[in-house]
């Protein structure tokens, strides 16, 4: 009778912690994104945060912050673990939309999570980050 309640009792404590350790990793999750270079303190900075599967096509979030001191912080809430990437750029104009030169080349500052250097359009790859079991602060520069 004692080997099965010691039994029991193993059973439901690793069931217990089987479900703790499980709940942690589904709860959600928050991005703290800094840009520390804005060039001025005209307009506002615009975030979009996206996955694989929309990167570049439609954001899973965007957000917007002012900017003071030359500095614009984001924090994207709710955020289920997983990896994903982060674009912004600075909206001077407050259009609304990243200007572009006719050749194609942006007027606008902007940055990529990781700070990857390349030429050309941003890519997942170089950019993407995870977020697991704890909040991410990510700091993204021009």
């Amino acid at each position: 009778m004692k080997v099965i309640a010691v039994i029991f009792a193993v059973v439901m404590t690793f069931q217990f912690v089987d479900k703790k350790g499980s709940s942690k990793q589904l709860e959600k999750k928050s991005i703290t994104v800094v840009v520390p270079n804005v060039p001025s303190n005209k307009g506002k900075v615009s975030f979009a945060l996206y996955n694989k599967e929309t990167f570049r096509l439609k954001p899973l979030q965007g957000k917007s912050s002012s900017i003071k001191n030359h500095q614009s912080t984001v924090v994207f809430e709710n955020i289920t673990p997983g990896e994903y990437a982060i674009i912004c750029y600075h909206d001077a104009n407050e259009n609304g939309r990243m200007d572009f030169e006719p050749t194609g080349m942006p007027m606008e500052d902007y940055g990529v999570s990781n700070n990857p250097a390349s030429f050309g359009p941003p890519q997942y790859d170089t950019a993407k980050f995870v977020v697991a079991d704890k909040d991410v602060t990510l700091e993204i520069k021009f």
